[in-house]
């Protein structure tokens, strides 16, 4: 969770009277997670943030899958996705289950027209090229290479591009992403032996106050079904705000390498967690130093976890023919391990520059049809000697 942050102009007590200049009351605002019994923030909006006036006919954003259950390795490449210049519509789910979607985007330059809600899932967006600005209730994120953006579900927001091509792993989890457990005090700091801390962390900044009348939309996705709801003054009308829950950055270059003597387990690139799943970063980092080490990482057998690993940049020692946005899906119930010939070729390498981010599921992903169409065919045999 990210530690406590306010901007803005706020009253003393909570659930106290809040008035403006003129007398009238500000409207208070509980934006919580589970409920009313963990993080939350309290917003002061000009007006209520109720007012809806019209509804737009629901659309249908279901992902379509093409196989529910599958036992071989995959591999998939990420930039033969089209880019389209609509946010929402270059978004393309690519693998899912009951806990997460992984989703590919390519948009294009310039602000969204609308705004954005994900009513179901926290969403951690990965940017892979390009750089903009995410704009929400709680202030101004400016974002760029190698940031990860987490978005708490229920935050109305807008994004913007100032490149023309943009590359884009998303993660929507249906339950709150929080920092691992074990890098948390029983109060909640980061402690010293996590691979970062709260310098790392980039909170909203410059809060607007728009406080304008009008038709604003605000596309929702619940349930796989998008709605557009309208309502009748700007939803970033927010004059002061404070708490936990709120969207935030951290990149992957402030994610500090453990290292050790002997290959260390993928544990210690642990980023994220949520229900049933998490998100590691491998990043640029020294190799094993023990005389006999073996940088490569050893075969292993996925028992209880479908592993699917997003390439970045660099060089992969335990991968050949990797190409920037490829991802491999290596599903439980079959082990994996290097490539033919990596793990002699590897004995001393002194260090990597590799960068990706790793998606572990403990309930099997399933294939959209818009895997199937980046789909490498014959990946499962590239171990074969």
């Amino acid at each position: 969770m990210p530690h406590y942050h306010k901007l803005g102009t706020i009253p003393h007590k909570r659930h106290t009277q809040f008035r403006k200049p003129n007398g009238s009351l500000y409207a208070e605002q509980l934006f919580s997670t589970e409920g009313f019994s963990n993080d939350y923030s309290i917003l002061y909006h000009c007006h209520p943030p109720t007012q809806i006036i019209r509804t737009d006919a629901p659309v249908s954003v279901q992902p379509v899958i093409a196989e529910e259950k599958m036992l071989r390795h995959r591999s998939f490449e990420g930039f033969r996705l089209k880019p389209e210049q609509d946010y929402l519509q270059s978004r393309k789910p690519i693998l899912v289950n009951q806990d997460c979607q992984v989703v590919l985007a390519a948009p294009g330059k310039g602000a969204m027209a609308y705004f954005f809600k994900n009513a179901d899932a926290d969403e951690l967006i990965f940017i892979h090229e390009g750089k903009g600005e995410l704009v929400t209730q709680y202030g101004k994120l400016p974002f760029g290479y190698g940031d990860y953006i987490h978005i708490p579900r229920g935050t109305i927001y807008q994004i913007s591009f100032d490149t023309p091509e943009n590359r884009l792993f998303i993660v929507e989890s249906f339950s709150p992403i929080r920092y691992p457990k074990r890098y948390l005090s029983k109060y909640g700091q980061l402690l010293e032996h996590a691979p970062f801390c709260e310098r790392d962390i980039r909170t909203p900044q410059d809060l607007l106050t728009i406080d304008e009348p009008g038709d604003f939309v605000i596309k929702t996705k619940k349930k796989g079904i998008l709605y557009g709801l309208h309502y009748g003054h700007h939803p970033f009308d927010v004059v002061g705000w404070d708490g936990y829950c709120y969207p935030y950055i951290l990149s992957i270059h402030d994610f500090e390498p453990i290292t050790g003597r002997v290959h260390q387990p993928p544990p210690v690139h642990q980023t994220f967690e949520a229900a049933n799943f998490v998100v590691c970063s491998f990043v640029p980092r020294l190799y094993d130093y023990h005389p006999q080490a073996i940088p490569a990482p050893y075969n292993h057998s996925n028992i209880d976890s479908d592993e699917l690993l997003y390439y970045v940049d660099g060089d992969f020692m335990s991968r050949k023919n990797v190409t920037r946005g490829m991802l491999t899906l290596h599903p439980a119930g079959i082990p994996h391990g290097p490539h033919p010939g990596t793990v002699e070729k590897s004995i001393g390498k002194k260090e990597t520059g590799e960068l990706a981010v790793m998606v572990d599921t403990f309930h099997p992903l399933q294939l959209t049809t818009t895997a199937l169409e980046l789909e490498n065919e014959g990946y499962v045999m590239s171990w074969a000697e």
